[in-house]
């Protein structure tokens, strides 16, 4: 690659500066620490201080990359995807009719991709480091849970639905959040009995549950969609190493865990109505909404379906009140898809997609045929995480905040970094 050239290059230029400075021969433990912070400060901070934080990670990785000798960058296939995306984006932003909206879209999206190769750079050398990165997702879910419940249980508060701190305070955002995160609970459970470490993988699994609970105290109908497949994607793993052992007992789990679902719908009239709302269609008023921003936004990728009006959600804003029905303004347009059609037109999309098809394919075949247990536990609870979100996406557009962004990209960055070849430090 012409910019593992260029590293070579500026490596032999300031190679002395790495082997005597020990500020730079210590950036990976900064780069460490910055990556574990943007996950722990997402729950009480702002955007700008999360995404400033998540710049310092990207910036002292590149740092370290311009200096340390022998530092090269390596794509797997789905980064490829990714690289074509990014072009796109770029041309998108140059065709912009509102380029400095587009401009400020585009820094939220360069500061994403950012952090993400700070996470993969990082983790392809300390691979055995997943674990931290995963137990600070762990603690923002728990921290959230905790205050959830507090949420409900306090009676001073007219209210049915719990939002958490997240920044800015909604129920969606929180259910969205948790989809992105109770994999890593769940994924830490399973690292902590595999070791053995039998009280520590109980607590997760309290926490777990937990978690999922709080989940459906938000009312985020799309949440509930994204728990579905976490459930899912846990019994189908599970069932890769105890199908053959424990048939019997995973039936078992399989249909307590059903009846339990089944009875918490059928006898908690809230939760009822909220499930049956979701096929309701039409008759329901927040589903109504949807299917008409669904129709403006379709309207606005047709007329510019070739580069899209520019990426962000205020450029969004802009333009969707030229397309929209009387009284039905909208932030985004409610399907992570179709927001990626809008924005940056038909190729993003298709590079979109063709990432994330592939990531998850390169995933799922490293769960079948690897043997190494707690690697299978890691790139189990990204891929559970990825797809949760990408359900939950297909009706609602939380996905783009910064809290669950950062998540997205870490997940991806775990699967990057395991599905590669170890590299040494």
């Amino acid at each position: 690659m012409m910019f593992n050239k260029l590293l070579e290059l500026t490596q032999n230029k300031f190679g002395a500066l790495y082997e005597n400075s020990l500020f730079i021969k210590n950036l990976d433990k900064l780069v460490f620490l910055s990556i574990l912070s943007v996950f722990l400060l997402s729950t009480v901070m702002s955007s700008d201080v999360i995404g400033f934080v998540a710049l310092i990670s990207a910036f002292l990785t590149l740092i370290q990359a311009l200096t340390k000798p022998q530092d090269r960058f390596e794509p797997n296939r789905f980064e490829l995807w990714l690289l074509a995306y990014f072009m796109i984006v770029i041309i998108s932003l140059a065709g912009s009719t509102l380029f400095g909206l587009s401009l400020k879209g585009f820094m939220k999206t360069l500061t994403y991709l950012g952090f993400y190769v700070s996470v993969v750079h990082y983790l392809k050398y300390h691979r055995e480091h997943v674990k931290y990165v995963l137990g600070a997702i762990a603690a923002g879910v728990c921290f959230e849970s905790i205050i959830g419940v507090m949420q409900n249980l306090n009676p001073e508060q007219v209210m049915t639905r719990v939002y958490g701190t997240l920044q800015p305070l909604n129920p969606n955002l929180l259910g969205g959040y948790f989809v992105a995160g109770i994999p890593a609970l769940f994924g830490l459970c399973g690292y902590f009995a595999y070791n053995k470490q039998i009280n520590s993988a109980i607590m997760f699994l309290i926490l777990s549950c937990l978690g999922v609970i709080t989940l459906f105290l938000t009312g985020c109908r799309g949440a509930y969609i994204g728990c579905m497949v976490i459930i899912s994607g846990l019994f189908l793993v599970c069932g890769k190493f105890f199908w053959h052992r424990f048939k019997n007992w995973f039936l078992s789990a399989i249909a307590l865990m059903f009846v339990i679902a089944t009875s918490a719908i059928l006898f908690v009239s809230s939760l009822r109505a909220r499930v049956f709302s979701i096929f309701a269609m039409r008759q329901d008023s927040s589903n109504s909404f949807r299917f008409n921003v669904y129709q403006s936004s379709v309207q606005m990728f047709k007329d510019n379906w070739l580069l899209g009006i520019g990426v962000g959600n205020k450029n969004f804003r802009e333009i969707y009140g030229l397309y929209m029905r009387t009284g039905f303004d909208a932030l985004s347009a409610y399907n992570i898809f179709l927001e990626t059609a809008v924005e940056s037109g038909i190729f993003a999309l298709i590079a979109f997609l063709g990432f994330i098809i592939t990531m998850l394919k390169q995933g799922i075949q490293f769960i079948l045929k690897s043997e190494n247990i707690e690697e299978i536990i890691f790139v189990s609870t990204a891929v559970i995480s990825i797809s949760a979100m990408m359900f939950h996406g297909l009706v609602d557009t939380v996905f783009f905040r910064p809290q669950i962004q950062f998540i997205f990209w870490a997940m991806v960055g775990i699967i990057s970094a395991v599905v590669r070849p170890q590299k040494e430090v």
